[in-house]
């Protein structure tokens, strides 16, 4: 599928800031993607950032539906919902848009928690929703820098802050994002980065 074919279908589903944010994630994704040439399947993840976001704007009675009636992780629903729309989307993207490329699914899938054992495409695609140029809030700066390094500190990074922001508000934390956390942390740049923190 051509990028503008796939635009063409998501752009109906998301609101104008959206969609914008979906083009942003898309580029980075693509930029971080450089590096990696020949070992990537690079429209695998021009498709998963093109639809990343397609179920975002779903509502809400009808996710809650797609996750009781389909084999997702019922412990979703104990969850804020802004997390459903990841695993909701790769289940709606593969039934209307027809993709069937696992990994690109999976991107999707994981863009908001992360999980353990991300893929490259996987981590491509959470750290470029979380540092593409429309984003502004305190540490996405320091894990900009660190992207242009190490996509696993990056991650890593992201996933920390997360953590932090949604402890500091005394919310819950999705399982699988201290799984991601605790997964890149074993990563040898991240074992690195942090030992030269910690001197």
């Amino acid at each position: 599928m051509k990028r503008n074919e796939a635009l063409a279908l998501v752009e109906p589903h998301l609101r104008r800031e959206r969609f914008e944010h979906t083009i942003r994630v898309t580029d980075t994704a693509l930029e971080l993607a450089k590096p990696y040439e020949g070992k990537l399947d690079t429209e695998a993840i021009e498709l998963a950032g093109i639809f990343h976001d397609y179920a975002k704007y779903r509502n809400l009675h009808e996710m809650k539906r797609w996750i009781i009636s389909n084999p997702l992780p019922k412990d979703l629903l104990d969850y804020h919902h802004e997390l459903w729309h990841g695993p909701v989307g790769a289940l709606l993207v593969e039934r209307e848009i027809g993709i069937h490329q696992q990994d690109v699914l999976s991107a999707i899938r994981w863009h908001t928690t992360g999980k353990a054992k991300m893929s490259l495409t996987d981590k491509l695609i959470f750290l470029s929703d979380y540092i593409e140029p429309g984003r502004k809030f305190s540490g996405v700066e320091e894990v900009r820098e660190a992207a242009a390094k190490s996509i696993d500190v990056a991650c890593w990074m992201a996933s920390r802050n997360t953590i932090n922001f949604l402890m500091n508000r005394n919310q819950k934390i999705y399982p699988d994002t201290f799984h991601a956390y605790n997964d890149l942390s074993n990563e040898k740049d991240v074992i690195k980065w942090r030992e030269n923190i910690n001197g």
